[in-house]
């Protein structure tokens, strides 16, 4: 029997859906098609299902788990950036919610292929889509020392990421590092081990590759922005996010898309002419239950937060 990756946060994130009575809600991190069967099996009959993955892999398997639902679900090869030119391929002018999980299935870490996990050898890889034409190995030698920096800085909040950076050149000048097992034994070296970070000492670094291969926050931003264009009123958008900068940026959009009136407080009227587009549902976000954080540790970080669509 086909293992499937596990949800996270499933009833909390589909709950949020079920008023809508029909039309189309968007699953734009298809995956394994976890959360969409969900929603389509407690869900009423004229709702549909919009799944969209960069990940061919994970498209085909995501079509034959949810072949039940026939035309009741449909599918797009591409980036929750692209929502702007694939909602009007596939025939879609408005829709009734979209859903945003940012994580990386299990599949994808799982498999050494994919490169993407610091406990399996595999090529140094970590595409979402393999179409794509930038690994993680061709990063870490297209990036001068400095663009190299500021990733580890900014995408991985990694403290070290001057040390690492040195190790990594030092490391570069004896032979390519082309393999996760590789990077992950210079950046566990007793240089950069803690008796006082739980983390493993390649977590943040591989995260940031990561983030920077696939250009993940970049496509976020765009995401969202892109969505209001296509929400009908009411229609609300769940995003979980598994790390503070992916949930700094959701939180921030929800809050000034929620704000109205930009003009300073001294004005007597308001002449900035903004209105508010969304209205945020979670002033904090819902984390999982003890319960399945224990039974799926992968989902400890995960953090959901969900706005509603205001009729402007």
């Amino acid at each position: 029997m086909e293992q499937h990756h596990r949800p996270v946060l499933l009833k909390e994130s589909t709950t949020f859906f079920n008023s809508v009575e029909e039309g189309w809600i968007v699953d734009a991190t298809l995956g394994d098609g976890g959360h969409t069967q969900y929603l389509l099996e407690h869900s009423r009959p004229g709702v549909k299902v919009l799944g969209i993955d960069r990940d061919p892999s994970a498209l085909e398997r995501a079509r034959k788990r949810l072949s039940q639902f026939g035309d009741r679900v449909a599918f797009a090869h591409g980036n929750y950036s692209e929502l702007a030119s694939l909602l009007p391929q596939a025939g879609i002018r408005k829709i009734q919610g979209l859903l945003m999980d940012l994580g990386v299935s299990s599949p994808q870490l799982d498999v050494a292929e994919r490169g993407f996990s610091f406990r399996h050898d595999g090529p140094l890889d970590m595409r979402m889509n393999p179409q794509d034409p930038q690994t993680a190995a061709d990063l870490l030698v297209s990036a001068s020392d400095a663009e190299l920096m500021t990733i580890l800085k900014d995408y991985g909040e990694e403290r070290n990421y001057k040390r690492i950076v040195r190790e990594i050149r030092k490391a570069q000048s004896k032979k390519p590092i082309a393999t996760t097992l590789q990077l992950a034994e210079i950046l566990s070296s007793g240089a950069f081990a803690s008796r006082h970070v739980k983390i493993h000492p390649a977590t943040r670094t591989f995260q940031a590759l990561r983030i920077a291969v696939n250009s993940e926050l970049r496509h976020l931003k765009i995401a969202l922005r892109d969505s209001l264009e296509f929400l009908n009123a009411a229609a609300r958008v769940a995003v979980i996010s598994f790390h503070s900068l992916e949930d700094r940026i959701v939180k921030n959009f929800f809050r000034d898309q929620e704000g109205a009136c930009t003009c300073p407080p001294k004005l007597p009227v308001c002449v900035c002419g903004n209105k508010a587009s969304l209205r945020v549902l979670t002033r904090r976000p819902i984390v999982p239950s003890p319960e399945e954080a224990k039974e799926n540790p992968r989902s400890s970080s995960s953090k959901l937060r969900v706005a509603e669509k205001v009729d402007v």
